[in-house]
């Protein structure tokens, strides 16, 4: 009976852990495995559930025996599988699921779990009016390659906006991406290498650690608080464990909503300048704001901090650019990156978006956008309380309630429940390395305007 159990579930395992290891690219092809009595030790299993294992295994060619030598990875590397790479999570209600359900939603579903606003919200008919206006631009803006730091006139632009937040920064210091998240991709791939720790608020928005899986880094969090991270666990763990980057929202944090205090921004410098800890400062919602959060790029300087940002969320998100500000000597750098990674940019996106920024009728979408969002989020607070789902904070600007539902109810299984219905909400432990967000869940508040929402979200609730 031993041996039935041996063969039919720990031999698996030994199996699985092996396989995960290859997709997660721990084991490369051509890597020794570790020895039977070690894999045994390891898991805790015997010798002979190893070499069982490793005999399917060799089997299967998954692995290749060399006698007097050991046992390999075989043939070419497995290809990436973000998802196998740190902690499992429910497949049901990951990031990528999160994600996938949210872009790929039939015109019929309802979304108060995506990060971006409803297609009427975004000013539609400024858009139109750019798109006609670079119809008529020269053939070299239609046809040609962007230079690579990216259009000038769009850099002195995003360089004069900085400075409105009290970031001094030339615009031969912003190079332009394709997106906020190419952004950050371009930064992984400059400044980390497979290994190193890199540090995250817990809550965080999880494509963050989507990207830090893809990079093979070792991901650790901070609790966050709503004045920014809990400085005190932030000072030890970075002490403790010298992670080289620390990733973040000094804006309006996604998903909590919450806002940098300056206290908190100072203490973070100060810490990252004892321990040579370098700040990417994500901005993408920065113009959600109505009063200014410090930014950690303006009392720092661009030294250790870089600054990011793109145009998704307040403009298109067919208008795929984004940017990056930081020191001069780092803009070089990474210009030969982008050049080797992507030849250069497009000329198309980074046009029609200069041309819709320096239209005035942007800063009126803005502030229309804001009186907006605010009764929104008035709205969709009472909605969820009259559920009994509260707000952990109650932010002032922004598109996101972070909320508690009632004592008892798992946020993971009232989203699988809720999709069956047509609805796609975002869980808590989607956003949290720690996985200690279970009752939490964040809710796009310009999203929660269909009544049929808190319909659904109320069944799901039920055991």
């Amino acid at each position: 009976m031993s041996e039935i159990v041996q063969d039919g579930t720990l031999v698996s395992q030994v199996m699985a852990s092996i396989r995960d290891r290859i997709s997660a690219r721990n084991l490369l092809a051509g890597d020794k495995l570790p020895s039977i009595r070690s894999c045994a030790r390891q898991m805790g299993v015997s010798n002979s559930t190893v070499v069982e294992a490793y005999d399917r295994l060799v089997a299967d060619g998954t692995i290749q025996s060399r006698r007097g030598s050991g046992f390999y990875v075989s043939g070419h590397t497995a290809p990436l599988s973000i998802a196998r790479i740190g902690p499992k999570l429910d497949r049901a209600v990951d990031p990528f699921w999160v994600s996938r359900q949210s872009l790929d939603a039939r015109p019929d579903m309802l979304k108060p779990g995506c990060g971006w606003l409803p297609a009427d919200w975004m000013p539609e008919t400024s858009i139109r009016r750019a798109l006609r206006t670079l119809a008529r631009a020269s053939d070299d803006v239609l046809v040609e390659y962007g230079t690579p730091l990216g259009l000038a006139p769009l850099r002195q632009l995003l360089s004069r906006r900085l400075a409105g937040h009290g970031i001094v920064t030339d615009p031969d210091q912003i190079l332009l991406t394709e997106s906020g998240t190419q952004a950050i991709d371009m930064l992984c791939r400059f400044l980390i290498e497979p290994g190193d720790t890199v540090l995250v608020d817990d809550p965080c928005y999880f494509n963050f650690c989507a990207l830090l899986r893809a990079h093979r880094a070792n991901i650790i969090s901070v609790p966050f608080t709503p004045t920014g991270p809990d400085i005190d666990t932030f000072a030890r763990v970075v002490s403790d464990h010298k992670p080289r980057l620390y990733i973040t929202n000094s804006g309006i944090h996604n998903p909590t909503g919450a806002s940098l205090s300056p206290q908190t921004a100072h203490r973070i410098l100060n810490i990252a300048d004892q321990h040579d800890l370098i700040i990417i400062e994500d901005d993408i919602f920065a113009d959600f704001e109505t009063t200014p959060a410090p930014r950690l790029a303006a009392l720092g300087g661009m030294d250790r901090v870089i600054h990011i940002g793109s145009f998704s969320k307040t403009l298109s998100a067919s208008l795929r650019c984004g940017y990056i500000a930081s020191r001069s000597d780092w803009i070089d750098q990474l210009i030969d990156l982008k050049v080797a990674t992507g030849f250069s940019g497009s000329n198309l996106a980074p046009e029609l978006i200069h041309l819709v920024l320096k239209d005035g009728t942007y800063r009126k979408h803005m502030d229309g956008l804001r009186t907006r969002l605010s009764h929104a989020m008035t709205g969709t607070a009472k909605q969820l309380a009259s559920l009994g789902i509260r707000p952990v904070i109650t932010p002032d600007p922004g598109i996101f309630l972070w909320c508690a539902l009632p004592d008892g109810i798992d946020a993971a299984q009232t989203a699988r429940n809720a999709l069956a219905n047509g609805v796609v909400l975002a869980p808590g432990n989607v956003f949290s390395i720690s996985q200690s967000a279970g009752n939490l869940m964040r809710f796009n508040v310009a999203q929660c305007q269909h009544p049929k929402i808190f319909k659904v979200l109320e069944r799901a609730m039920r055991p």
